[in-house]
């Protein structure tokens, strides 16, 4: 009886803590997304910011066109594409078992972001929008490379380190076919396909920052009613067909949100890689592996690594922002090589 209760304390604790650590990342991420908001090629004073915020779009100063026009969508873009693509990398992780799968180390986003090019190269609209066609075509190709993963996996079992060579073959074969795509487009069209790779957020509008946080939303409420599911599946395939989980129907599930979250946000701002890799594991390693606190708490993170790169963009070019890709792949490289290095022993 004592045993019982001193579990059921233990337990209690772990998730007090769990508790207070995810609102710390709460507090962490308002704070970034302030200073995202703050920083700028303009220098506006925070009152200006206030009285900004305050009147409105329709306030008549160039400080409420800013931050209405510019910033705000830039920051809520970041924000809701770096919880979508950590999301991604989180389900991605659990189901395969694999610390260094994410949708851009599996090939997942370099899909997308082809199936983007290819869109901006044949002008392809729905109903008139093109953000539409961008996002349908970048879905397309996700769910293929996604779908191609999921019957490797199905018919012959793969390690983790073949499963990365896939995710490498994936990333050589799409990003030959892009640069096939700018060869032979008008120098427009390439300039456009070319800034595709490196993740701006300069293309950010509020149409991306609706779209991405409905997405996300969706995605994450979905995934909450499977978090005991990928909980259960974390410890091995076995247990989870024990406890009667199907876990084929359970895998097309994740393939499918994660393609479905990596296209919404590679449609707008272009590739970002690494968010969908370092953000699970930042959070695994606070937290553990309850997934009910990972799938919002590992969102939280990937904002909070999504803003931290766009301010020190901001802060480390003048006159122009540096595309926020370019600071997730240099935080990202050496994170990868940890990775690798640890998995191997």
């Amino acid at each position: 009886m004592m045993a019982a209760g001193s579990a059921i304390d233990r337990y209690r604790r772990r998730i007090r803590k769990r508790v207070l650590i995810s609102f710390a990342l709460i507090l962490l991420l308002l704070i970034l997304l302030v200073a995202d908001i703050e920083v700028g090629s303009s220098d506006i004073s925070a009152a200006s910011l206030l009285r900004a915020i305050v009147d409105g779009p329709d306030g008549s100063s160039s400080s409420s066109f800013i931050i209405w026009e510019i910033r705000l969508p830039m920051t809520f873009t970041c924000l809701f594409v770096g919880a979508s693509l950590s999301l991604a990398g989180l389900l991605i992780q659990t189901i395969t078992h694999n610390p260094l799968a994410s949708p851009y180390t599996l090939g997942v986003t370099a899909g997308a972001s082809f199936g983007a090019a290819v869109s901006i190269t044949l002008s392809f609209a729905v109903l008139g929008q093109v953000w539409i066609g961008t996002s349908l075509s970048a879905l397309v190709m996700a769910l293929s490379v996604s779908a191609l993963i999921f019957y490797l996996g199905n018919r012959r079992s793969l390690t983790s380190t073949t499963l990365i060579l896939v995710g490498v073959i994936m990333n050589f074969f799409f990003q030959a076919l892009q640069q096939y795509l700018q060869y032979r487009a008008s120098p427009e069209i390439a300039q456009v396909i070319s800034g595709w790779t490196f993740g701006n957020l300069q293309r950010s509008s509020w149409i991306s920052a609706s779209v991405s946080a409905f997405t996300w939303t969706a995605a994450m409420f979905i995934s909450l009613t499977y978090a005991w599911k990928l909980t259960a599946f974390a410890d091995g395939a076995e247990r989870a067909n024990g406890l009667g989980i199907n876990t084929n129907r359970l895998r097309m599930f994740v393939f499918s949100v994660s393609s479905i979250l990596v296209s919404a946000a590679v449609a707008f701002i272009g590739t970002v890689a690494f968010v969908g890799l370092i953000a699970p594991h930042c959070t695994k390693m606070i937290l553990g592996d309850d997934q009910r606190f990972l799938i919002i708490s590992s969102s939280i993170m990937g904002s909070i690594l999504m803003l931290a790169a766009s301010v020190i963009s901001k802060l480390l070019s003048e006159g122009a922002t540096l595309p926020v890709g370019i600071v997730t792949s240099v935080i990202g490289v050496p994170f990868l090589f940890f990775l690798l290095m640890r998995s191997k022993e």
